[in-house]
């Protein structure tokens, strides 16, 4: 699930990756980076195992994928290359990742996906299209990958085997279809989609037939409505609202609001239990990462913005721990802290 702001990716790519004990406090707790350097380091994802995180760095110059231990040990770039590489995605069984590089790249801002083995070996072109290509989400099964690609002239959403066969368009609108996120069980595909004027969030099956608008706000919100993000379960659908937090069923009804802070809220992710929410709020103080729980109960603060930007709450998959990116130390590394906003660590760079 991307983030659904502008504002927060951009001023996120400064950020470092945190995860434990260091540099200030909250409550007191420790605060700590996972990655120490000049460079920025970007939106940590964590292995299916939970012993490993990727994250995409300019540390080296230009943007490359690199992987480390959870406790920020053994930090190893997988790329390398004077183009860009971005957006890391594990496979379902931690064996592969799929990323998106502006490698090879003929016009402005054309971009392909590629996919390689878990050590950075076995590097793959998927697509080949020099036009954008992006957002590659995995099936749940591992089999498929979908994406969103404007290689007809405008966004819509496809799909093609992991190894980039069968590559099929799904979505045929007049529209924007974006930021595809497969159910849990892999039989639908969320998306945004502005094919009706403004971004809704739509549902369709994995094969593209029975394309639902779930959201109809009847109001020109263009940009302020998406980001659709699956309960573990299957029965709900996070989303974003005119910059606040709604959860409705899977089939579109019973829209409910979590939050009510009339400022910019973005980045809603589940807890592996689905009982909680993690969620980035901009605050008077700055962009910080709180939680809730699944009804919107219990708002709790989990870090400090205080004038700075912690971004992208990323779940452990034993739901332990919370990985972000935050520049509190000047540049944007990785962190991780306790599920509870404890502990928090930079996974520094030995």
């Amino acid at each position: 699930m991307k983030p659904l702001f502008a504002v927060c990716a951009v001023a996120l790519l400064a950020l470092d990756v945190w995860a434990g004990d260091g540099a200030g406090t909250l409550n007191g707790a420790q605060v700590a980076p996972l990655t120490n350097h000049a460079g920025s380091d970007f939106k940590p994802t964590w292995s299916p195992d939970g012993a490993k995180i990727a994250f995409y760095s300019n540390r080296d110059g230009n943007f490359e994928i690199y992987v480390m231990n959870a406790d920020g040990s053994e930090q190893t770039r997988l790329t390398n290359t004077a183009a860009n590489d971005v957006a890391p995605d594990w496979s379902p069984d931690g064996t592969k990742i799929v990323f998106v590089s502006f490698r090879g790249r003929i016009r402005d801002q054309s971009r392909e996906i590629y996919v390689m083995n878990a050590d950075g070996s076995g590097q793959t072109r998927l697509t080949n299209t020099h036009r954008i290509e992006d957002a590659p989400a995995w099936s749940p099964d591992g089999s498929k990958i979908a994406f969103d690609s404007d290689r007809d002239g405008n966004f819509e959403l496809y799909v093609m085997n992991a190894d980039g066969s069968a590559q099929t368009r799904l979505t045929n609108s007049r529209g924007i279809d974006r930021a595809p996120a497969w159910s849990p069980d892999g039989r639908k595909i969320a998306f945004d989609s502005d094919r009706d004027g403004n971004f809704e969030i739509y549902v369709m099956n994995a094969d593209g037939s029975g394309q639902t608008q779930l959201t109809n706000t009847r109001v020109n919100t263009r940009r302020l409505e998406g980001a659709p993000a699956w309960s573990p379960d299957g029965t709900k659908i996070a989303f974003i609202r005119d910059f606040e937090i709604y959860v409705m069923n899977a089939d579109g009804s019973a829209h409910t609001r979590l939050t009510n802070t009339r400022r910019i809220v973005d980045a809603p992710a589940w807890s592996p239990d689905g009982s909680k929410i993690a969620f980035v709020w901009n605050t008077d103080r700055g962009f910080e990462i709180h939680r809730m729980n699944a009804d919107g109960a219990a708002q709790t603060r989990l870090t400090d913005g205080r004038g700075i930007i912690d971004r992208d709450p990323a779940w452990s998959p034993d739901g332990r721990k919370i990985a972000f990116d935050s520049d509190r130390d000047g540049n944007f590394e990785i962190h991780v802290m306790n599920a509870d906003g404890t502990s928090q660590t930079r996974l520094r760079n030995p």
